[in-house]
């Protein structure tokens, strides 16, 4: 949905966008399917481990079924709801056994649409979910499992997709958002289309406050500290940062350095991602 501009009554408001909501079908959720978000603010152990988190406004998260393991049990789009937790919308689903579960909503997915989980080849419709190796080609997907039956974890995010490129052997072969290539268990799980929500990146958050209600807090420069605070700091004037290459507050080397470890899945990557490329949407 396109995002909504105000008339310029503050400046906060003159440079800032906000998100329209056209979508949203009911504006409270069913309350059984969600918890309270506990508050680690980027902590863990009682040590900082995320910088610049903490506080915000109280949230209750949705419970989503990124599994959705009723196999052959059609559901009835009842809601599109909007969740606080990410940018993308949420479909409230009505089973035909009575069960009620969350899902991502895909662009496009309208209140009374039906839509099913299979083991099975089926309908290619969005929302509609099956393993890899039921879905042509070239179709998009979201909410992709990397273990078969673990649950989506790739593109979940707001605008995302994935393309599908082969199927061969016992393994899919896919294209991420970010121009990496990657082969993926043929009998994973993924949802057919694109997560709702496209323009969800487009929005301007405008003023430090607006940040501070998501749990962001400020972001001070290195270069603005003392050198007992940061690599970075210290220095006479506006000066730069005086070292060989930028380093991390802990004195580990940033901007550019790979910092993947290697891992059993290294194999399964046939392309890198493309460096500076945007990636659009996010969790």
């Amino acid at each position: 949905m396109p995002v909504r501009k105000y008339n310029p009554t503050t400046p906060g408001r003159r440079i800032s966008s906000v998100d329209a909501f056209a979508d949203i079908t009911q504006s409270t959720p069913a309350k059984k399917l969600t918890k309270f978000r506990k508050q680690w603010a980027g902590r863990t152990n009682g040590k900082i481990t995320v910088r610049h988190r903490g506080g915000g406004a109280r949230r209750r998260i949705r419970l989503v079924d990124s599994k959705r393991t009723k196999f052959d049990v059609p559901a009835k789009v009842a809601t599109i709801e909007y969740d606080p937790n990410r940018g993308a919308r949420l479909a409230l689903l009505h089973y035909a056994d009575g069960d009620k579960r969350y899902m991502l909503a895909p662009q496009g997915l309208k209140v009374g649409s039906q839509v099913i989980s299979s083991p099975k080849r089926g309908e290619i419709k969005a929302g509609n979910r099956y393993p890899l190796e039921f879905i042509p080609i070239g179709i998009p997907v979201h909410d992709i499992e990397l273990q078969p039956g673990k649950g989506g974890q790739m593109a979940r995010g707001a605008g995302a997709s994935v393309q599908i490129m082969a199927v061969e052997g016992s393994f899919a072969t896919l294209k991420l958002p970010s121009g990496e290539i990657r082969q993926v268990p043929k009998q994973c799980y993924a949802t057919i289309g694109h997560v709702s929500n496209p323009d969800y990146r487009l929005i301007r958050w405008g003023k430090a406050g607006r940040s501070r209600h998501r749990g962001i807090k400020p972001t001070v420069r290195g270069k603005a500290m003392n050198p007992c605070d940061h690599p970075h700091g210290g220095g006479e004037g506006s000066n730069p940062i005086g070292l060989k290459r930028p380093k991390t507050p802990t004195g580990k080397p940033a901007l550019g350095v790979k910092t993947r470890r290697k891992q059993a899945s290294d194999k399964l990557i046939l392309q890198r991602r493309k460096k500076g490329r945007f990636v659009g949407g996010g969790k």
